[in-house]
């Protein structure tokens, strides 16, 4: 089987789940997030360089859940978008980065205490495309950043009242399992990869043994002067070892946004 088509047939098990749910004539409770994350980023790229670099990120992350009635099943849509500046330890060398993230969950949901506390399981797809870019290098100046995976993602919501207020705190994890990732081999260039069509395994399949990553939230809703917002913590750690080349990319951000929940009938 070809690069090609392990990727068709990783990406329709991917997505089959989520078709059911995604064509119900129902209506739905829609609840979406806008969030900014500003924080400390943590970045190593051995093909661009063997030094850590250090900087800040800002993040735009858009959440969308969709609950069916009657249905336990919850699809959920997530974009995350970044930037961020960072340099190395002498402050000589400086690098940036920009990736796009596009999540898919298909979850199911429990009720526990009369609906106080909410648990969500499931599993998810998630695809990144980005670059990062070495001011310094020459020969190499950027590297791509371009990958699909799987994995299971659960989440635990806990509502209460808070200065005679609605809220609610929530946790969210995900856990790649199993993906394709593009990635140049040990001194190989971009020239040779796109320009000659010199192929040396830059399509690579990850696991948690060559890729372990995971992104989690922890999150506080609460309504006040008829809005709610939302206060919390991003961790988003990916890592990789591949083609002999290391990259890890670690961001622990303040999150603050606002939430809005409406219902939406199906035609």
């Amino acid at each position: 089987m070809t690069t090609i088509s392990k990727l068709i047939a990783l990406l329709t098990i991917a997505l089959l789940p989520a078709v059911p749910a995604m064509g119900q004539d129902d209506d739905k409770k829609v609840t979406n997030a806008q969030m900014v994350a500003f924080g400390a980023t943590s970045v190593l790229d051995t093909y661009l360089s063997p030094e850590e670099y250090q900087g800040a990120e800002l993040r735009y992350i858009s959440q969308t859940l969709r609950e069916f009635p009657g249905r336990k099943w919850v699809q959920q849509i997530e974009h995350h978008g970044n930037l961020s500046t960072i340099e190395d330890r002498s402050g000589d060398g400086s690098m940036m980065g920009g990736l796009y993230t596009f999540d898919l969950s298909l979850l199911r949901s429990i009720q526990l205490h009369g609906g106080r506390v909410l648990l969500r399981f499931g599993g998810m797809t998630d695809f990144n495309i980005g670059v990062l870019y070495n001011s310094r290098n020459q020969n190499n100046p950027a590297q791509m950043r371009l990958s699909m995976q799987i994995g299971p993602t659960a989440s635990a919501t806990c509502r209460f009242r808070l200065f005679r207020n609605d809220a609610s705190a929530a946790y969210q994890l995900s856990v790649p399992v199993a993906g394709l990732m593009f990635s140049p081999n040990y001194g190989q260039s971009y020239y040779e990869i796109f320009s000659r069509g010199n192929y040396e395994h830059n399509a690579v399949v990850t696991t948690p043994f060559n890729a372990p990553s995971l992104r989690h939230m922890l999150t506080l809703d609460a309504k006040f002067w008829g809005v709610t917002w939302r206060l919390g913590y991003l961790g988003d750690i990916q890592q990789a070892k591949v083609n002999h080349l290391k990259q890890h990319f670690y961001t622990h951000a303040l999150i603050i946004g606002v939430v809005k929940r409406f219902g939406v009938r199906n035609l």
